[in-house]
């Protein structure tokens, strides 16, 4: 079956003065009460759409039926996480949320629920879909200043298939996301949408918008002279047996002078590995040790890749020098959407730097999330700060 744009409730455009995007956090731990704290802070007669990153901690669907009792008549979409940033910075068991005024934002949504049959006859579909409905309610040319949203089930192991063949729907679409996560957890990672949470599955929203915009991506990693090449591995499930024909795990640990028995996520986060194509590094994070010695990554690996060692240069520069340069090209930001690799927060922790990330991601108006891996144009990446930042409101 086809995947087509959920269906959405259509509302007469009211007149008011809200900022274009508003943002929200709950700390309560019950849904009905997160909800209606959320609904408190950006319901508005102008509201067209919210989206949300939320703590695996919550009980789902009490708080899928909650979301959709506090916002009724709202679109809402979302994904659970490893951890959120809210306008404060950092955070770990709450919810997040985004108003999107329609006055500013044509939004449409759709969900891919068989992520292995996403062939390009059904991206094609879905995009077009995606469009036709943005474009009864577009509030700029649709060409230039539209772009996506994907936010994947992290744990699904078909990003970069569904990646692949979206971007190519997509054309010149530019577009970011991030995989769910479920607080470091590894076991069961949710997308929301069509008023519930999904595993296995995909959620696509197509934004226009008249701000401007600006998608891109950055990460802290340089790449020493040490590489790897993968000698056997199981694609199918992302599994590295072999390292230069030893066993992964052995010859990892040689790599970063630690025992096997020391190897943890703190670890992978500070020791990656990365891919090279063309001039770039493109980062395969390791996701854990197996009882057989080898290793699961977070994004594809395969007989004959090489991987080169990585080492981080200062985390926090880069981010900042990234943030100015988008204040610089756009004007102070009306927001930044932000999908951060749970493998950087652990780096900041680890260095006790946590605090010091909050207070520069909130002073750039930083929401997101911790994920399991980033999307950009099409590339399933890892360990990187990838995500869009709007820019003002015009002038009228």
């Amino acid at each position: 079956m086809l995947d087509a744009p959920l269906p959405r409730v259509p509302v007469e455009t009211p007149s008011g003065s809200a900022p274009p995007l508003l943002t929200a956090v709950s700390r309560q731990g019950d849904p009905r009460l997160a909800a209606a704290e959320l609904a408190d802070a950006l319901r508005h007669e102008s509201l067209g759409f919210v989206l949300f990153f939320c703590s695996a901690e919550y009980p789902l669907a009490a708080l899928s039926a909650a979301l959709d009792e506090a916002f009724d008549g709202v679109p809402v979409a979302g994904c659970t996480t490893a951890g959120e940033i809210s306008p404060q910075g950092y955070e770990r068991g709450c919810i997040v949320a985004i108003g999107l005024d329609r006055r500013d934002f044509a939004v449409s949504c759709a969900l891919v629920e068989d992520l292995e049959g996403f062939d390009l006859l059904r991206a094609q579909g879905l995009v077009e879909g995606l469009l036709e409905e943005c474009r009864r309610r577009a509030v700029a040319p649709l060409g230039e200043h539209s772009f996506a949203l994907t936010l994947l089930d992290g744990l699904s192991s078909c990003e970069e298939q569904v990646l692949a063949t979206l971007d190519a729907a997509l054309g010149r679409i530019p577009s970011f996301g991030g995989s769910a996560g479920d607080d470091n957890r590894l076991a069961h990672t949710h997308v929301h949408a069509g008023r519930r949470f999904h595993d296995q599955a995909a959620v696509v929203v197509m934004i226009n918008t008249r701000l401007p915009f600006e998608v891109f991506t950055t990460h802290h990693l340089r790449p020493r002279t040490e590489k790897l090449v993968v000698t056997r591995a199981d694609r199918e499930r992302r599994r590295v047996l072999e390292l230069n024909a030893v066993p992964a795990a052995e010859e990892y640990a040689r790599l970063v002078g630690l025992p096997v028995a020391a190897l943890e996520a703190a670890v992978f986060a500070r020791h990656p590995l990365a891919v090279r194509i063309g001039e770039q590094h493109f980062v395969r994070s390791i996701q854990r040790v197996n009882d057989d010695g080898s290793l699961d990554f977070y994004c594809a690996v395969e007989n004959g890749i090489v991987l080169t060692a990585m080492e981080p240069a200062p985390l926090l520069d880069d981010l900042a020098g990234v943030l100015g340069g988008l204040t610089q090209r756009l004007g102070e930001p009306s927001l930044v959407i932000g999908c951060d690799c749970f493998l950087r927060r652990l780096e900041l922790e680890s260095l006790a730097r946590v605090e010091e990330a909050s207070r520069l991601l909130s002073r750039a108006r930083v929401v997101g999330f911790n994920t399991y891996g980033e999307q950009h144009h099409g590339m399933h990446i890892n360990q990187t700060f990838t995500g869009v930042a709007i820019g003002p409101r015009p002038t009228p």
